[in-house]
C-alpha cells in the first residue's frame, strides 16, 4: 500500500471530462449505487487475489507480488508503524488530536488500525475492507478482535461510505489491491461523499502513489471536493504522498510545538511519530504560513 504527491506541484487545470474514469459518478453501476454497506456479499471471493505473507528475520509482510509489499509487520514490536508513509498518515492528530470516530478503508496487516487501537482509546474504529482473504490474515498480523470500539467489516468501502453523514471524525484511505488503488477508491463521488461522511471540522487522509498515471487527476479531484483545505506532504521514504483533506472552509492551523502533541500519546508512540509529525508540520508552514 505504498503512494506519494508533491507539494509545489500546483493542482492542473483540468477540464470536466479529463476527472472522469470508471468509478465517477457518471459511470458508475446503478448495482453498486443502489448496494448498502456489507455489499462485498455481492462480490464473488474468487475475484478477490489470494495474499501471501512473507517472513524474514525480523519482519513480517503482506505482499499480492513480491514488487510492493501490502503492509510490513515488525517481529519484535507487532504494534508498531514499521513504514514511514504509515506514521505520516498518523499526521491526522495535528488537526484533529482526540478523535472520537475513525473509519479506515484498506485492512491489509492492520498497521494503522493497531496503532489507532492501542493509542487512541476513546476512539471507535471501523476498518473496511473488500479481500475477504486479507481478512483471514488478521491473526497473524495481530489484529485485535471486534469488540464494543474496533471492527473489521467485509465490504465495498465505496458502499460504505456513500450515503453516511457526519459519522466519524477521520477517514483514513488506504486501499489498494493487486493492480494499486482501485478506480471507484480516487473518484470524485467516493471524495464527495468522504467529505460529506466527515463531522465538521473532521479529515479524510489518502494514502496516493505519485507513479499513477492519474495521480494529478486524483489529486484534482480531492481539491474539487474539499477546496482549499487540503494539504500534500511527501513521503521521504518512497513514491507516495500523503494527503490531508480537511471539512473546513480553510485548513486548520497546526501546533507549533509538535511534541506536545507526541507526548499525550505515550513513549512508544512519542518516538515512532515525532520526526513524521514535524515533517507534516514543515509542510504545512510552507503551504499555509
Amino acid at each position: 500500500m505504498l503512494a506519494m504527491l508533491e507539494n509545489e506541484r500546483p493542482a492542473p487545470d483540468l477540464d470536466a471530462h479529463a476527472l472522469r474514469e470508471p468509478g465517477d459518478r457518471e459511470s458508475y453501476p446503478l448495482a453498486s449505487l443502489d448496494a448498502g454497506p456489507s455489499s462485498a456479499d455481492a462480490h464473488d471471493d474468487a475475484n478477490c487475489v489470494m495474499p501471501y505473507i512473507l517472513e524474514e528475520l525480523t519482519t513480517k509482510s503482506l505482499h499480492f507480488s513480491i514488487c510492493e509489499i501490502q503492509s510490513r509487520m515488525r517481529l519484535d514490536d507487532p504494534f508498531a508503524l514499521d513504514l514511514e508513509y504509515t506514521r505520516l498518515m498518523m499526521g491526522f492528530l495535528l488537526f484533529v488530536p482526540d478523535p472520537l470516530r475513525i473509519t479506515m478503508v484498506g485492512l491489509g496487516g492492520g498497521s494503522l488500525a493497531k496503532f489507532c487501537w492501542r493509542h487512541l482509546p476513546r476512539a471507535r474504529i471501523d476498518v473496511v475492507e473488500i479481500n475477504r482473504h486479507v481478512i483471514a490474515l488478521r491473526d497473524a498480523f495481530h489484529v485485535p478482535r471486534d469488540d464494543h470500539r474496533f471492527r473489521v467489516i467485509a465490504g465495498d468501502a465505496a458502499c460504505h461510505v456513500r450515503g453516511r453523514r457526519d459519522e466519524c471524525d477521520v477517514l483514513i484511505v488506504d486501499g489498494f489491491d493487486e493492480g494499486g488503488q482501485p478506480s471507484r477508491l480516487c473518484s470524485s463521488r467516493f471524495y464527495d461523499d468522504a467529505r460529506a461522511m466527515l463531522a465538521p471540522g473532521g479529515v479524510m487522509v489518502v494514502n496516493l502513489h505519485t507513479g499513477h498515471r492519474r495521480h494529478d487527476v486524483h489529486v484534482s479531484r480531492i481539491r474539487r471536493s474539499f477546496g482549499q483545505a487540503v494539504l500534500g506532504v511527501d513521503d521521504p521514504d518512497g513514491s507516495n504522498q500523503i494527503v490531508f483533506a480537511l471539512k473546513a472552509p480553510a485548513f486548520a492551523a497546526c501546533p507549533d510545538d509538535v511534541g506536545d502533541q507526541c507526548a499525550r500519546l505515550g513513549a512508544a508512540a512519542n518516538r515512532q511519530l515525532r520526526a513524521a509529525f514535524g515533517h507534516v508540520r514543515a509542510a504545512h508552514g510552507k503551504h499555509f504560513p
